[in-house]
């Protein structure tokens, strides 16, 4: 039995162009949860695994499999259809996962023979012996998995193509903040895989680099900060010389012992999701847990760099209280914490999200010719109606937070004070550069250009010189 599956590419951000430039392999990361999905498998069948985000293929030029699985984030979900559908023209069935499976099923169902939503972990069995019996079911409904029970994923599958390698240590999240579907997807309780075999896994990945997918790392409790001080001295004590980086919350910051550990155990950065300046923008996106830390933020950042750990900030426009100079502002700020980079996104309604039902209710959504519409839902363009600024003001003040933030001067003067730190900045300088030529040129590039159909908007070639009806109202 022959399985083929399939991470989509999505036409507007593809890292296939990274091979027309080396810094783009820095933010490819492996489609784990087929990984998973291949580790779930029995021997008998034959696995291939298919990235397009690292390499496209001509499936007509390929034999026949049994049955072909796709996952899918929401901005891939049209291209997804489109593989499906030349499989199923074939008489190959279709089965789909994934988060945008999970919270579009209806949708999902009409291009595919079958779906899994939640967790494959607790149906997959079912998937593969419904089909050699030609009896697939229309729905799979996976359950929250007891992460103990999870195998290790087959990463000999997908050897080569990455700089980093990925593992994922805990599930769930429990913040709960109103645009992410991460807490839909894999609930608000904080599981966690048992450390040996996080260990033994750890070991099998090739990449001397290594991201940690989970969506938050650490926690916000006490129980969850130790279970990551015993992960970290499980790794200090296999010996292991990776490099990893990983998502955490402020929190992160507060805790000398937790520092020193991530640090010994190979901690060379750190993403947090800041997500707005000020206490009124972080109640609008139910994030109360960073109120509290917000006067803390400069001396965290500065505790952390004391460990050579870089501090990557993620920060949203459009939200209902940003107005114009927002982009310069989250810039300064971003300064005056001392962060390393900085990823600005546009506030994007996702399916499954109180964000999404707030915003579909209100009637703000613009892009929403579905399943086409989907591939602009990459968290950078603005595909609804925003409070205060128009659709060009929303690229306008991005492009101004970009250009402050990463001057020439300012990305010398971060780099001079990492080396003065006696810290390594080479992640700094990736991060910068990268971030840079990404957001002035490339993004640019997509907006003005990217074929879209005659008279759409915001889209088409030239609609940022006429935007005056996308105001929000």
């Amino acid at each position: 039995m022959l399985l083929y599956l399939i991470n989509p590419y999505n036409p507007l951000v593809s890292i296939v162009k990274s091979k027309l430039n080396r810094w783009n392999n820095y933010t490819v990361w492996k489609p784990l949860g087929l990984l998973v999905v291949a580790g779930l498998t029995p021997p008998d069948w034959e696995i291939v695994v298919f990235d397009e985000n690292v390499d496209r293929q001509d499936y007509s030029a390929l034999p026949s499999p049994n049955l072909v699985g796709i996952t899918a984030f929401t901005s891939q979900a049209d291209r997804a259809y489109t593989i499906a559908g030349e499989f199923r023209r074939r008489g190959v069935p279709v089965v789909m996962g994934g988060i945008h499976a999970t919270m579009c099923a209806e949708e999902v169902s009409r291009y595919v023979d079958s779906l899994v939503t939640g967790e494959a972990e607790s149906v997959w069995e079912n998937v593969l012996n419904d089909t050699i019996q030609g009896a697939l079911l229309p729905v799979y409904s996976g359950q929250q998995t007891n992460l103990s029970k999870t195998p290790i994923p087959r990463h000999d599958l997908l050897a080569h193509g990455y700089r980093f390698g990925s593992i994922q240590t805990t599930r769930g999240c429990p913040l709960s903040c109103n645009f992410c579907s991460v807490t839909a997807f894999n609930g608000r309780h904080y599981r966690h895989r048992p450390i040996p075999k996080i260990i033994d896994e750890y070991r099998m990945i090739r990449e001397r680099l290594v991201l940690l997918v989970d969506d938050n790392l650490i926690g916000t409790r006490k129980e969850h900060i130790s279970r990551t001080k015993d992960l970290l001295r499980a790794i200090i004590a296999s010996g292991i010389q990776k490099k990893w980086i990983a998502q955490v919350t402020l929190n992160f910051g507060d805790d000398e012992e937790l520092l020193r550990l991530a640090s010994e155990a190979g901690c060379i950065g750190v993403f947090v999701g800041f997500e707005t300046i000020s206490t009124e923008g972080l109640k609008e996106i139910h994030k109360p847990f960073n109120i509290r830390k917000l006067k803390g933020i400069k001396t965290a950042v500065g505790r952390i760099h004391r460990y050579g750990i870089s501090v990557v900030g993620s920060f949203i426009i459009g939200l209902d209280i940003d107005k114009k100079h927002i982009g310069r502002e989250i810039a300064s700020t971003a300064k005056h914490y001392g962060l390393d980079a900085i990823n600005v996104l546009f506030l994007t309604p996702l399916p499954g999200t109180r964000l999404w039902d707030e915003m579909e209710s209100s009637n703000r959504i613009i892009l929403k010719d579905f399943p086409r519409d989907w591939r602009y839902y990459t968290l950078t363009f603005p595909v609804a109606r925003y409070g205060h600024l128009s659709w060009l003001e929303m690229i306008e003040e991005k492009d101004a937070c970009f250009r402050g933030f990463y001057s020439y001067g300012g990305i010398l003067r971060r780099t001079w004070e990492m080396i003065r730190q006696l810290h390594n900045p080479a992640l700094t300088v990736v991060c910068n550069l990268w971030y840079r030529r990404n957001t002035l040129r490339l993004d640019r590039q997509a907006y003005e250009t990217f074929d879209v159909k005659p008279g759409e908007v915001p889209l088409q070639k030239g609609w940022m010189e006429n935007d005056s009806d996308t105001r929000g109202k």
